[in-house]
């Protein structure tokens, strides 16, 4: 019985796979017009199933494909890194360079084949060591510029990052004009992989998962295999599977799963901080420039990407979920501060719904008493590393969850929502809410936000959102007030959680009194 694959390239009797002929196709084209190409894209797309499938189809048409990983050759010898190439075009290719010390002769005798048609797959070709990473490279632009004469039709370079960046600043001009991208799966993969499990087992997917899993990995399909195998893996007797069952596998994504494309993700993110917080907690466009350094790594390591108006926007809403709980100020001390104030049944009614206008009130009380001093981290110098935005998003967060805890509520983020906006649906007694908090910067923006929260309710058939807004004491027009609105047959209530500026955010009193004197 065939599985989901979590690590490593499909293997076709043993994984449900998608063929993506389409990709495949506009590979082996280039390869028959005798390109060398590059194929980029983040971890988990799919990159080593393809170019395996792509080198399958090759052979079918009399190629000999040689594919090689230097993966963990950054610090290797020429020595190893040669005995690794000429092993493996032995293997591939059946010649026999390993006598060979020098890069440049190799492909010298490479080229004086004739009779054959070689294609040479480089994976993981940033790891190669920058000591003879260029002569490499410079070997391999030798051997294009004379590739109708002998045998080394094509060659792919595959790796992470964009290579032509990369080959440009190591091996200038190095003639490689094409790249082959490498997207996620589409919607109607993401299905058909499903419903080979389905077709195969009997085993089914409920319409809602489906959908969800969908959408809060973007389609990626390293994270798509993943939750489908944790799904079954632990509902292995279940004929349907359900949307509860898809909540405990976001979850332990979301709090649990120690993985290495999200540890990297989260690596990145933590180096430009402030840069990934404007992201997560401002909703302001920001124009998506790969010259930018911050855009660049955030890209190249699958955490953004652009919209159709080139502003950037969340890729993988997992990852953006993961960050949320990155940054947050575990150590502040204010949960138990809440804890022994708060009381729970007090902000339920009669019919178990929740009584917005108390517990926001007494939210705005816990603020004006506390200040959203304590959800801004600080450095080793004692300078804030937060901006004003997520303190403000966190510390309504830390209040809500010791309510939920202490009601045996739920929560999760909706993966939809992109950039900007920090937003809840939760669970409470059998009635769900939708929750969306963020900063007032202007008055379209705050309109505008109400008709979006009307949306995602009716999109989820939530009958009720709560639009949080933090609002700064200097901003007063009656226009900007809290209320009740229908809109789009959907409850919204607008609360506005007012703060001084300076109080909050400025400067501290002796470093104010410093700069006066």
């Amino acid at each position: 019985m065939k599985t989901f694959n979590t690590s490593g390239p499909n293997i076709l009797n043993r994984h449900y796979t998608i063929m993506r002929q389409n990709i495949i196709n506009k590979g082996a084209n280039l390869v028959d017009n005798e390109r060398y190409f590059t194929i980029w894209a983040p971890r988990q797309t799919g990159k080593s199933t393809y170019f395996r499938l792509l080198a399958y189809e090759l052979e079918e048409d009399g190629y000999k494909v040689a594919q090689i990983n230097f993966e963990n050759f950054k610090t290797a010898s020429l020595e190893s890194f040669l005995y690794r190439l000429t092993w493996k075009l032995k293997e591939f290719w059946e010649v026999d360079f390993t006598n060979e010390t020098e890069i440049s002769q190799i492909f010298n005798l490479i080229e004086q084949i004739k009779d054959k048609k070689f294609v040479l797959i480089i994976d993981e070709v940033e790891g190669i060591n920058k000591k003879y990473f260029g002569e490499f490279l410079h070997s391999i632009r030798n051997a294009y510029h004379s590739r109708e004469t002998h045998c080394l039709k094509s060659v792919l370079l595959v790796g992470v990052s964009n290579i032509t960046g990369i080959v440009q600043d190591d091996a200038s001009p190095f003639n490689i004009a094409d790249t082959l991208r490498m997207p996620y799966f589409t919607n109607k993969e993401t299905m058909e992989l499903f419903a080979q499990h389905e077709t195969e087992t009997g085993q089914l997917f409920d319409k809602k998962v489906k959908q969800k899993i969908s959408e809060i990995t973007a389609n990626q399909p390293g994270l798509v295999n993943g939750f489908a195998y944790r799904l079954i893996d632990t509902n292995p007797d279940k004929e349907v599977l359900n949307y509860e069952d898809y909540l405990q596998v976001e979850q332990w994504y979301l709090t649990r799963v120690i993985d290495k494309n999200i540890s990297n993700v989260i690596k990145v993110a933590k180096k430009y901080r402030k840069f990934v917080e404007n992201l997560l907690f401002t909703n302001k466009p920001v124009r998506f420039s790969i010259d930018n350094p911050a855009t660049e790594a955030l890209h190249t390591n699958g955490l953004i990407i652009w919209d159709d108006d080139n502003n950037i926007k969340f890729w993988v809403p997992l990852y953006k979920n993961r960050l949320f709980n990155v940054f947050y100020p575990y150590t502040n001390g204010e949960s138990e501060q809440i804890a022994k104030h708060l009381f729970a049944d007090d902000y339920l009614t009669k019919d178990n719904k929740i009584n917005f206008d108390k517990l926001i009130d007494d939210y705005k009380q816990h603020i004006k008493l506390r200040s959203f001093r304590p959800y801004r981290e600080k450095d080793d110098k004692g300078k804030f590393k937060s901006i004003p935005e997520a303190a403000m998003i966190y510390s309504f967060e830390t209040y809500i969850s010791i309510f939920l805890n202490a009601i045996k509520g739920k929560s999760y983020r909706e993966a939809q929502i992109s950039l900007g906006d920090t937003d809840l649906i939760i669970n409470v007694k059998g009635f769900e809410y939708f929750i969306e908090t963020k900063k007032f910067y202007d008055y379209t923006n705050f309109t505008e936000g109400k008709d979006q929260i009307a949306y995602y309710c009716k999109s989820a058939n939530i009958k009720q959102g709560i639009y949080i807004v933090y609002i700064d004491n200097t901003v007063k027009n009656e226009r900007i007030k809290e209320d009740t609105e229908n809109i789009n047959n959907v409850e919204i209530k607008t609360f506005l959680i007012r703060y001084d500026e300076m109080k909050e955010f400025g400067k501290d009193k002796k470093e104010i009194d410093k700069m006066n004197t």
